[in-house]
């Protein structure tokens, strides 16, 4: 049973509650103990950014609340490229890398393990001088006129993933990790000559690592915590909205809970079901008696079900994709860097993703990619 949770829209709602007061508390707590900030009076001619509160609260895998997060954010709108901030970038994951990295310790059968860095944004120190406002409800008596001054980074700021990124990049380089050069928030660290390694994928403040070598992982494990304030996770098991199930016949990847929160938004509870997702023969038109969909609703829609084909590639059923790196394959063959060899139709399980199937050829095709059920995975 998925249940909706309201949450609070601005500070004076939240501070009626003591549930979002205490997530409050923790975040200033959070912030001081980081040093992030030094209270301090606006220089002259200088200018402060605002800062408001963001309330979320955040499910685990099965629905059930998890815990009520208070963000106190920056209002980054108001910086000034240049005066407040210059370098924004900062990589980000593909979900092709995670997918890699998990189908690499399936195939070797090692466990795959998740860390959480608490408030990541606020280790990452700055370069430019940023002022803010003091925060609703936690305004010092007597000092109502002076503001924060921030050594290190705010969410919300412009610079603050580039800056929190280099923060653990440099951590992972004085750890001795190797950083993948078509991937950078992938990093290996490697001991005896490669015999034992430890492989970690970062996605902004989590982290997921695998390896051959349990000692590896415990000192890993410690020297983060020094480092930064980390949650421990276990087992990897709920990363980016998909669930994840390891036991000793592989690893699972699910998106249920995601799957059910789209019926719910798009009143899809009740939909009739079918067993693949489009059949030979049906057509499409732009013109019908039905009434027209909101384009903006429709948008949403896409976009969602994009994001489920993290875990259910046999329902994507496009063909741009493909075209795009049609050439990019042509040049690999001639410089003999792979060679194509000829499948026969009946085996061309790309033809999920780009036309419509019988029923029997769809899920001969699905099986092959892998997807199946998993009964135990809640």
């Amino acid at each position: 049973m998925f249940i909706s949770h309201e949450d609070p829209g601005s500070y004076d709602e939240a501070k009626m509650d003591k549930k979002w007061r205490r997530a409050m508390d923790l975040e200033i707590e959070a912030i001081e103990k980081n040093e992030t900030w030094q209270l301090t009076t606006l220089p002259k001619g200088a200018k402060k950014i605002g800062v408001k509160w963001v309330f979320k609260t955040k499910l685990n895998e099965n629905g059930e609340v998890d815990k009520c997060k208070a963000r106190l954010v920056a209002k980054g709108y108001a910086q000034q490229q240049g005066i407040d901030y210059n370098e924004v970038f900062a990589p980000v994951t593909r979900w092709d890398t995670i997918r890699m990295v998990l189908a690499l310790a399936a195939h070797k059968g090692w466990s795959v393990y998740q860390l959480d860095v608490k408030s990541a944004f606020l280790h990452g120190e700055l370069k430019e001088d940023v002022y803010v406002q003091q925060p609703p409800g936690y305004i010092r008596k007597g000092e109502e006129e002076k503001v924060y001054k921030l050594k290190k980074a705010l969410y919300g700021l412009k610079q603050a993933p580039c800056s929190w990124y280099s923060r653990i990049e440099a951590y992972f380089v004085k750890e001795r990790f190797e950083r993948c050069d078509y991937e950078h928030t992938l990093f290996v660290k490697t001991e005896e000559g490669g015999k034992r390694f430890l492989i970690v994928s970062l996605f902004v403040d989590d982290l997921i690592f695998t390896g051959n070598d349990a000692c590896m992982f415990e000192r890993f494990k410690s020297s983060m915590k020094i480092e930064f304030d980390m949650t421990d996770l276990g087992k990897m098991k709920y990363f980016l909205g998909v669930e994840i199930l390891q036991n000793s016949e592989g690893i699972y990847l699910s998106q249920k809970k995601y799957a059910r929160e789209l019926l719910e938004k798009f009143g899809l509870q009740n939909a009739n079901s079918v067993k693949n997702p489009i059949v030979p023969g049906f057509k499409l038109s732009e013109e019908g008696e039905g009434a027209r969909t909101d384009a903006t609703v429709y948008k949403q829609l896409i976009g969602s079900l994009m994001y489920i084909t993290a875990t259910r590639p046999d329902l994507m059923y496009v063909e741009q994709a493909y075209n795009v790196r049609f050439h990019f394959l042509r040049d690999l063959t001639k410089e003999e860097v792979m060679r194509l060899v000829h499948c026969g139709t009946n085996d061309q399980v790309a033809d999920i993703m780009t036309k419509p199937l019988k029923l029997e050829v769809f899920l001969k095709l699905r099986e092959e990619l892998g997807v199946c059920e998993v009964p135990n995975l809640n």
